[in-house]
């Protein structure tokens, strides 16, 4: 029990510190090669921006105002706003405002939405983006500068969390996970993606499963397709965040059930035509992070079990129910460490939501914009 206990703990510790520390200590110590350019990306190529809409109508108008007032020529970008059954006035706004291309098209999901878009898209480049996220002015082209490299067949940028003064702790997160991905992209490809702000190449655009988004399905199978996945931080966007935490589980929790299907059968565990590092990273950043919630589960229960085997048992379990305590304390006590708390147990659950909901009853292709993020 011993034996499991500790296992299990340096597994959580690993995927959660120790996986960072040792891409850091890879990244100091590789030296980085002379960049890869293609000439015949020296001037900046033709991109068709990207916003799948479904009841958007709140945002869309800015939306469109924000892809059009782009640092990027006029002439090489193409705005395609691809209504998935929006119920409301999405595709007359999205016209008003000023888009190139509104295409209508029964209710989906955000994947087919985006096919259709790829479809009818002339540019060179396929960027793609949230209606709820805006872009600062040099986004795009600093997100396109990934493809001057021949190697790159996807590129994402930086989103940062707009907190509208509510109780979510994602911005604390996102700032690690950001760091992580820096790093990856440094040393290999990054293994997920954002869907505020990211870009394709045209001929290395997939079609995936409509219940499997873009997000995590892009990058492993760009890096399976020979391309590298890459993160540039210099492309920023925001977005507002969804205010509550348990809003927060709410949305993570169905984040969950779209992956689940894309680790378990979707070829995300395969290591067939993985680089052995990026093989290394997905087993640490997805496969042993989406095990969390079980790991947890195994350390307390072994702990339970070595309670009266020493104060060593007895202080981890302490911090273990400190924890969970914190996570209970925080509706009546908002302060910022038990909120931290209540966060980081709340969106632990979440992944092992996201997994009996998708066992139990499957995940649908649709979608419906977060509560609080319009």
């Amino acid at each position: 029990m011993k034996v499991v206990f500790w296992v299990a703990v340096g597994l959580l510790v690993y995927a959660q510190v120790g996986y960072p520390v040792l891409l850091w200590l890879l990244a100091r110590l590789r030296r980085p090669g002379p960049p890869a350019t293609a000439p015949e990306l020296d001037l900046l190529p033709s991109v068709s921006l990207v916003v799948a809409a479904h009841a958007e109508e709140p945002v869309i108008a800015a939306k469109v105002a924000n892809a059009l007032a782009l640092d990027y020529p006029r002439e090489r970008l193409e705005v395609i706003v691809a209504c998935d059954g929006s119920p409301d006035a999405t595709p007359a706004l999205a016209r008003e405002a000023g888009a190139d291309v509104v295409l209508e098209l029964p209710h989906g999901g955000k994947v087919r939405a985006q096919d259709a878009a790829v479809e009818r898209a002339r540019g060179d480049v396929i960027a793609f983006s949230d209606a709820n996220a805006l872009w600062e002015a040099g986004a795009l082209r600093a997100l396109v500068r990934a493809f001057d490299d021949p190697r790159v067949g996807y590129a994402c940028g930086q989103v940062r969390f707009v907190d509208a003064g509510g109780t979510n702790q994602e911005g604390v997160y996102w700032r690690y996970e950001m760091g992580v991905r820096a790093l990856e992209s440094r040393l290999q490809s990054v293994t997920a993606g954002n869907g505020a702000i990211y870009a394709t190449r045209r001929r290395s655009y997939i079609r995936v499963d409509p219940i499997m988004g873009h997000d995590l399905s892009f990058p492993f199978n760009m890096v399976k397709r020979g391309w590298r996945a890459v993160y540039v931080p210099g492309a920023r966007a925001v977005e507002k965040m969804v205010p509550s935490i348990e809003g927060e589980f709410a949305r993570k929790r169905r984040m969950m059930s779209h992956a689940w299907p894309i680790v378990i059968k979707g070829g995300l565990l395969s290591p067939r035509g993985y680089p052995p590092l990026y093989a290394l990273m997905i087993a640490s950043h997805r496969a042993l992070r989406y095990a969390t919630p079980l790991l947890h589960l195994v350390v307390l229960a072994a702990n339970a079990f070595l309670l009266y085997d020493g104060a060593l048992y007895v202080a981890t379990f302490a911090l273990q129910i400190a924890l969970l305590a914190g996570a209970l304390l925080a509706r009546a006590l908002p302060l910022r460490a038990l909120l931290v708390a209540r966060y980081y147990v709340l969106t632990t659950a979440a992944i092992a939501g996201g997994l009996w909901d998708w066992a139990r009853h499957g995940t649908p292709a649709g979608w419906s914009p977060p509560e609080g993020t319009r």
